[in-house]
């Protein structure tokens, strides 16, 4: 048995988003500023940048993590490699020299509670079976449900990631349950698309998160090169079919 003080409790501390077994604490005030840095961190919260953590309640199931994102974890949770057999060590191997994520992502099960390493990125919580097969983008992958299954996915075209001004591969997300994302601006600035057999056209890198079924192309923003080229946007990245497709134009 073990018991959790001061955490949920504390009035400096704010669960701001819940999700299944999974619940971001938010600090309300940096405590422990030094006088050198206290205006500094003073105008930060103000601009809502504030430290915030992930905590994951496991009863008899299991988590897979970012390599490294463990800050602590009490109850009889044990963790593996989450890699299953030679074939997969390989797999993974690849998947994190083209999508520059680490090879070994450990797994945690059993029950208890396990709390993350504190960050000032904002947290989305995600239920993937909402979103069937979710694309995201570098970097934002934190944690997810033991029963997503997470590959590598490829661009349909090369000139996608040529022309795009984007990588070729990046990782997807499969299956139930919740993903833990850490991203660049708040849910509160995210613009969700949702396509029924149209297209969506972005001038620039703005999606951070899209659905699998989608075609990602690189097109002319107009019909002809001259009208392209009268409009300034020249090339586009191009979303096709249905699905979903998360923005955030102001980061």
């Amino acid at each position: 048995m073990y018991k959790i003080s001061n955490l949920e409790d504390n009035s400096n501390v704010k669960v701001i988003d819940q999700m299944g077994c999974v619940k971001v604490v938010e600090y309300q005030s940096d405590l422990s500023v030094q006088p050198d840095d206290a205006a500094a961190v003073y105008f930060a919260q103000k601009m809502n940048i504030k430290r915030r953590q992930v905590m994951i309640e496991l009863n008899d199931n299991s988590f897979i993590l970012q390599s490294g994102a463990m800050q602590w974890v009490a109850g009889n949770i044990t963790s593996g490699s989450g890699i299953k057999g030679l074939g997969d060590l390989v797999g993974k191997m690849l998947s994190s020299k083209v999508t520059k994520e680490s090879t070994v992502k450990p797994e945690y099960s059993g029950n208890g509670t396990i709390m993350l390493e504190p960050t000032y990125k904002h947290i989305l919580l995600v239920d993937i079976n909402q979103w069937g097969s979710m694309v995201i983008e570098d970097g934002m992958f934190l944690a997810c449900d033991g029963q997503i299954s997470i590959k590598t996915a490829m661009r349909k075209t090369l000139s996608a990631s040529l022309a795009g001004n984007e990588g070729l591969f990046n990782l997807s997300l499969q299956g139930n349950g919740v993903a833990v994302l850490e991203s660049p601006v708040p849910k509160e600035e995210l613009i969700e698309v949702t396509l029924d057999n149209d297209e969506l056209k972005i001038d620039g890198s703005m999606a951070v998160a899209w659905s699998r079924s989608l075609e990602f192309t690189v097109g002319k923003s107009g019909r002809t090169v001259i009208s392209s080229a009268i409009n300034g946007e020249g090339l586009v990245n191009i979303y096709r079919g249905t699905g979903k497709v998360w923005m955030a134009p102001t980061r």
